[in-house]
């Protein structure tokens, strides 16, 4: 089925962008990969009036670490950029990982991280990524710019906090703790490309503080992190028994739905396994 009529614009700087949203508000769709809008929008899920194509802003195209600033993800810096980068593989694995199973080569050689977030799916592959390392959303509008938690980011299926005439302009994820190593399990019906039936997200780390960080998503209608589990208590608790008592943490907190993927008790035994499969790596507990 063919794309329904719309008018392309195509600005070259922020400015621009910002005026353009503060003049068609609702009637605009912002264009960076396009791997979920063209899709809503042939299926007539979606009907905009205005598709604004960001990829030709520079200042969007973003990738780049610092000590202090942490690492920046641009809204147009593709997951396969993200992919290739050694900051990203060597210093935030978990996301590094997460960004790895999401689609195939050539979907991600187009997607983009921003647009898997502002898609918000709950079975978003990069959201529970995000969520354990603590990103935060820079969003941009006509008037200033503003800081979002990823934690407050998404607020339902398919909805976000963005306010009309804002735009997400980068993610940015502080340094990791000291000794930190995370790592991301995707249950899939098949081993190709395919949605998360559970996808479980961790990060863990010993240096000073005990860390133990764990988000899910496809187990509710936003993805979630169980904070929870990091009130754990670490001293005096064997490794297995922090892992159990995770697991149990997790299947009492999720709220998953049954469809076409998994029911709602298979996803709940999934979500204990990947749980304790993925703490088990990372915590060398044989």
């Amino acid at each position: 089925m063919p794309l329904p009529k719309f008018d392309y614009l195509r600005p070259e700087t922020v400015e621009e962008l910002t005026a353009i949203l503060a003049k068609y508000g609702a009637d605009a769709k912002l264009l960076a990969g396009g791997t979920d809008l063209l899709v809503l929008m042939r299926e007539r899920l979606i009907r905009p009036r205005y598709v604004i194509d960001i990829k030709g802003i520079r200042d969007l195209h973003k990738l780049s670490w610092d000590e202090k600033e942490g690492l920046t993800i641009g809204a147009t810096v593709t997951l396969n950029e993200l992919i290739a980068s050694e900051v990203v593989r060597e210093s935030f694995n978990v996301l590094w990982k997460a960004a790895s199973t999401l689609a195939d080569p050539t979907i991600r050689n187009r997607a983009t991280l921003v647009g898997n977030i502002c898609n918000a799916s709950p079975a978003a592959d990069t959201a529970p990524a995000l969520l354990v390392l603590d990103a935060e959303v820079e969003v941009v509008n006509a008037n200033g710019r503003r800081i979002i938690p990823i934690r407050d980011f998404f607020t339902g299926v398919k909805r976000t906090s963005l306010k009309l005439g804002e735009f997400v302009e980068a993610v940015r994820i502080p340094k990791s703790p000291d000794g930190a190593r995370g790592d991301y399990l995707k249950w899939g019906r098949t081993r190709g490309e395919d949605l998360a039936v559970v996808g479980v997200a961790a990060l863990v780390a010993n240096s000073g503080k005990e860390i133990m960080r764990i988000a899910l998503s496809s187990v509710a209608p936003t993805p979630l992190r169980i904070f929870e589990v990091e009130e754990i208590p670490m001293g005096g608790c064997s490794p297995a028994e922090q892992i159990s008592k995770a697991v149990s943490i997790v299947r009492e907190k999720i709220s998953p739905i049954a469809d076409v993927r998994g029911g709602r008790e298979y996803r709940t035994h999934m979500a204990g396994v990947l749980t304790k499969r993925i703490l088990e790596g990372l915590l060398g507990v044989s």
